[in-house]
């Protein structure tokens, strides 16, 4: 199936409730994944710690999304302080992603991957998130393979274990 997707780059002016709530939910569906998001106002604060979301669109229809933060971010996770430590203010971390289940499998995480790529490429900096390996996420450890990740550490986390990936 081809088919065209709509990224957008919301800031303060146009970000909204509505798409808050979106975020969240499809955050929350995606459970064990991704960390859980508290409620809106823990949306509201990713989305402040943020370097930038990127939303995608099909068919004017909220199909998913990519949370990014650069080393300037006063974010508090434990997986993105220990970036934090190795790098500096020199890298930009991916927080999370997440695309609705009927999008997934057609290149739709791909393309936020290219594309915030492309971003730390341009300004030399390392592009680096971590993948549950307690409990195993093996669909997300080989899709970082695919898109070229090095495992560059493995931390355990609690009752989680993550793989510490970064792409130069």
């Amino acid at each position: 199936m081809k088919f065209f997707t709509d990224l957008y780059y919301p800031n303060i002016d146009t970000i909204s409730n509505k798409l808050f709530q979106s975020i969240l939910k499809l955050n929350q569906v995606n459970l064990p994944a991704l960390g859980a998001i508290k409620d809106l106002k823990h949306v509201n604060e990713l989305f402040h710690s943020s370097k930038f979301i990127i939303v995608v669109r099909y068919q004017n229809h909220f199909i998913g999304f990519a949370i990014v933060m650069d080393g300037h971010s006063n974010y508090q996770s434990l997986n993105y302080k220990y970036f934090k430590k190795r790098f500096g203010n020199s890298f930009m971390y991916i927080d999370r992603v997440a695309v609705d289940e009927k999008f997934q499998n057609k290149m739709v995480g791909t393309l936020l991957y290219k594309v915030i790529y492309s971003i730390s490429s341009a300004i030399s900096v390392p592009l680096c998130c971590e993948v549950n390996t307690v409990p195993l996420n093996t669909q997300s450890l080989n899709f970082h393979k695919k898109m070229e990740f090095q495992k560059i550490d493995e931390i355990p986390f609690g009752t989680k274990k993550v793989a510490m990936l970064i792409k130069q």
